[in-house]
């Protein structure tokens, strides 16, 4: 037993001296490369890291494109070359050097660069106004009455630029105050030059050594493929503001782009795409000695929208050439119209087809920051180009509301499809509010004994202010809710109208003063007059239910979206990213069970304005190869302006489109029968030689309601 543990001791102590000895070897091999490291090449090292400095610099995602709903691109990002500079450790005279080395290559190529110093010379002048000079002299400690050549020497000195000629002064002087400005570092850059063509990035990579601290990198510079076409809805990008990158510091730079307004706006976190990231090493003198991809980039998502880009051009054209020639007097009178809207919706769908607002916009001009002489344009043009007059905008709806109140009047009983109301010309019930007939108004008769269909034809006020007195207004403010009015379409684009529809809790918001419905009210709400307020794209959903017999339909303006990987983002999670984007609540409205002979004989009074002679629209279609229910609204607005409208679709015996036009003070609704006829003429692949011969000038005996 003794000797059993005398030897268990012993192996313990053995292991014991065996793991003491490993450790005390560990420790010389340790000191002995401690040794190595400190002393024997500790200078070798320490010039190895004085010498490399490694940055991180971000490979910026190709934006994701915007397509028509046939692939075409009308929004896509090309890859250019853009010219950064980081701080590097040398003496201000190679500084210097570099900065004009670079200037002469950029120079050379025709490449302009970033240049806010608000300096000029020949002759010496500053380049903003007091205020702003007062402020910058103070946060340069600058004596408030020097003059612009003592503070160009004064920039010149701190700079402690050399006996370079006075130009080249200038032009060192520009770089060193765009990096301090900037505040660039050693590991934040400051973007010299953009769009910098093959044969400069050429010359700064050969010659490196000349150029401290620079580095090219790629970037997507957003196009717009067709200028001006869809502007509205395409909107823009820009470079982030100070406002909006604070609050998106985790996943935007300073430098990067964000869509501002429309498609661009709405569907920025799928169009972004992720950034890659870029290792370079830098010598201290800022040269470049090697790079490599830490992190890929990976694309945006592609934005596909229901709209058909030769539709949408021929909307734009139409409506511009039809104002222009109101606006002329190309229909016999002329009218102060300056601006307009134009809506083509799938019936069945609710996909928009076409929109277009006049006048429109270049969103190329926002690239890059927007000049102040092209931002000024825009702004201070009282036709607002920059405004979506199609959705964002809305207006009075005249006699194209009719529609509305005769459903409304079959469905409540107060009238049926034979009742006929006799037009006097002057409706006299109220002793304190008698309205006319626009036939009396121009001719000194009614229209006599019409039914529904007639009074829609004819456009008679007399029938609708009777059909509105019989129901009240409470009916006519279901239906018209139904069909859409006065609320949201909820399309994916910001800053939509409600609208207004004329109702009592409408007035008694709007009309303090004078809260309480009274039947004057109903009269006009009957016609589409009084507060009554719609955007075309609302009146384009209104037309499309009519047409395919009243199911209501969502409207929309894209089609998909497409990832990087190829697969697709799913209908409802587009539906749940808009609705939170734009803040948009859930439409819970009610279905209605329409009664089909009732929506049937108001569409025959639609078909026979455009068919038969007494139409009001039927000089525009009368030689017209489809058939087309339609109806012309001309709606008092305010300042003594008329908005002229066109609602319609086509074909009428099975309705595919329709279209809605308004031009702001057109004068009459049959004047813009003609942008609807060739639309349609484009959609249905007519002969347009034929369909759009010039009418000229249509005397004014012909044009009605």
């Amino acid at each position: 037993m003794v000797n059993r543990r005398v030897r268990k001791k012993a192996n313990v102590n053995l292991r014991f001296n065996i793991l003491t000895v490993l450790i005390y070897l560990i420790g010389i091999i340790f000191i002995a490369k401690l040794f190595s490291l400190q002393i024997v090449h500790g200078a070798e090292y320490r010039e190895q890291s004085n010498t490399r400095l490694t940055r991180d610099s971000t490979l910026e995602a190709s934006r994701g494109a915007i397509l028509d709903r046939t692939g075409t691109e009308l929004v896509t990002s090309n890859m250019t070359f853009s010219l950064e500079m980081y701080k590097s450790k040398v003496d201000t005279n190679t500084l210097n050097a570099a900065i004009l080395n670079m200037i002469q290559v950029l120079e050379k190529y025709g490449c302009s660069y970033a240049d806010t110093f608000p300096i000029r010379m020949d002759p010496f002048s500053f380049t903003i106004g007091e205020e702003a000079l007062a402020k910058w002299k103070k946060s340069n400690n600058l004596d408030e009455n020097i003059s612009a050549e003592q503070a160009f020497y004064r920039f010149k000195d701190k700079y402690d630029i050399g006996n370079a000629n006075i130009q080249e002064v200038r032009k060192i002087i520009a770089i060193r105050y765009l990096i301090s400005q900037k505040g660039y570092s050693s590991t934040r850059a400051v973007t010299i030059s953009e769009d910098i063509p093959r044969e400069a990035v050429a010359e700064f990579s050969e010659s490196s050594e000349k150029f401290a601290g620079i580095n090219v990198v790629v970037k997507p510079v957003r196009e717009y493929t067709s200028e001006n076409l869809a502007s509205h809805i395409l909107g823009y990008a820009g470079t982030i503001s100070s406002e909006e990158y604070e609050s998106r510091k985790n996943y935007y730079s300073p430098n990067d782009m964000i869509g501002k307004t429309g498609i661009e706006y709405v569907f920025e976190e799928y169009l972004k795409g992720k950034n890659g990231t870029k290792q370079i090493d830098m010598a201290v003198d800022g040269t470049t000695t090697a790079e490599y991809i830490a992190q890929e980039a990976v694309a945006g998502s592609d934005v596909v929208l229901t709209i058909d880009a030769n539709l949408q051009k021929t909307a734009e054209n139409a409506l511009a050439a039809n104002i222009e020639k109101i606006a002329t007097g190309g229909f016999g009178k002329a009218y102060d119209a300056k601006a307009g809207a134009c809506v083509v919706m799938n019936v069945n769908s609710g996909e928009v087809l076409a929109m277009a607002s006049y006048p429109d916009y270049n969103p190329s001009d926002f690239i890059g920051g927007i000049s102040t002489e092209a931002w000024n344009n825009y702004t201070n043009n009282v036709a607002k180009p920059l405004v979506n007059k199609a959705m964002q905008n809305s207006y009075s709806p005249g006699s194209t509301f009719k529609m509305i109140t005769a459903i409304a009047g079959l469905e409540s009983g107060v009238i049926n499809l034979k009742t006929k109301i006799n037009d006097t010309g002057v409706y006299t019930k109220y002793r304190d509010y008698q309205p006319r007939c626009w036939h009396y108004t121009d001719y000194r008769t009614g229209h006599g004994w019409v039914d529904v269909s007639g009074a829609i034809e004819k456009s008679c006020n007399y029938f609708f202010y009777e059909t509105g007195d019989r129901m009240g207004i409470d009916k006519l403010v279901e239906v018209a809710r139904y069909f859409g009015l006065g609320k949201k379409t909820r399309i994916e684009l910001q800053g939509e109208t409600t609208g207004v529809l004329a109702s009592r809790e409408s007035k008694a918001k709007m009309h303090p003063d004078d809260p309480n419905w009274n039947p004057g009210n109903t009269l006009n709400a009957s016609i589409g007059q009084g507060d009554n307020e719609f955007s075309p794209l609302q009146m384009a959903r209104y037309i499309s239910m009519l047409a395919n017999g009243g199911k209501r339909i969502p409207v929309s303006i894209v089609d998909t979206i497409r990832n990087a990987d190829g697969s697709e983002v799913s209908r409802e999670e587009i539906n749940q990213f808009v609705n939170k984007k734009l803040g948009l609540e859930e439409d819970n409205t009610q279905d209605i069970a329409m009664n089909q002979e009732y929506l049937n004989a108001v569409l025959e009074g639609m078909k026979s304005v455009t068919s038969d002679s007494g139409g009001t629209a039927y000089v525009r279609f009368k030689d017209f190869n489809i058939s087309v229910g339609g109806k012309t609204g001309s709606a008092e607005a305010p300042n003594n302006k008329v908005h002229a409208w066109f609602v319609g679709f086509a074909p009428f015996e099975n309705p595919e489109i329709a279209i809605v036009v308004m031009v702001e003070n057109g004068g009459h609704g049959n004047y813009t029968a003609e942008v609807v006829r060739d639309i349609m003429a484009e959609y249905f692949g007519m002969n347009t030689q034929n369909v759009t011969e010039d009418m000229g000038a249509v005397p004014y005996i012909e044009i009605m309601r």
